[in-house]
């Protein structure tokens, strides 16, 4: 194996101290590679996932998807961003869009961007291209979902 090839073992660790909630300086230390190995396994590894999603999560038939959203930020809060330190491009709030199959509980669709109008559309469409059937919508009041389901599921 060459030298800046990881073993499926050591990945595999990584990835499951990752899933504990380990931080990647953590797991940097107890595995013995640098952060930027951690880094890039963990960039790698997001890539497949959402690749495996996009491409098996079609044509779901199900009665009810639950709708909400996740608040999180990148380096500062938005309010911080203006007084924080060299706070590199996209710093500030960041929401990740979810739905999620009420019965099973799989998540269906996902989209990470702010609470706009436009990104909800986008959830939405992506939502309506991995159903197979007319469903039961359950999300919270806010606004953006209202033209954004009509617009993606028109009618129906």
């Amino acid at each position: 194996m060459g030298m800046n090839k990881l073993y499926t073992k050591t990945r595999t660790m990584i990835l499951n101290m990752m899933v504990e909630g380990n931080s990647m300086r953590s797991n940097s230390c107890v595995v013995g590679v640098s952060i930027n190995t951690v880094t890039k396994l963990l960039i790698e590894a997001g890539e497949a996932c959402a690749k495996y999603h996009n491409n098996t999560v079609r044509n779901v038939k199900t009665t009810r998807v639950e709708c909400d959203k996740i608040w999180s930020f990148v380096y500062a809060k938005a309010k911080n961003v203006e007084d924080a330190k060299s706070a590199p491009d996209g710093s500030g709030d960041v929401w990740t869009w979810t739905a999620i199959d009420a019965d099973s509980k799989m998540i269906l669709s996902y989209e990470v961007g702010d609470r706009s109008g436009d990104t909800a559309y986008e959830f939405m469409v992506d939502l309506a291209s991995r159903l197979s059937n007319r469903v039961q919508l359950t999300a919270d009041g806010h606004k953006a979902y209202l033209d954004a389901v009509e617009g993606a599921f028109g009618g129906d």
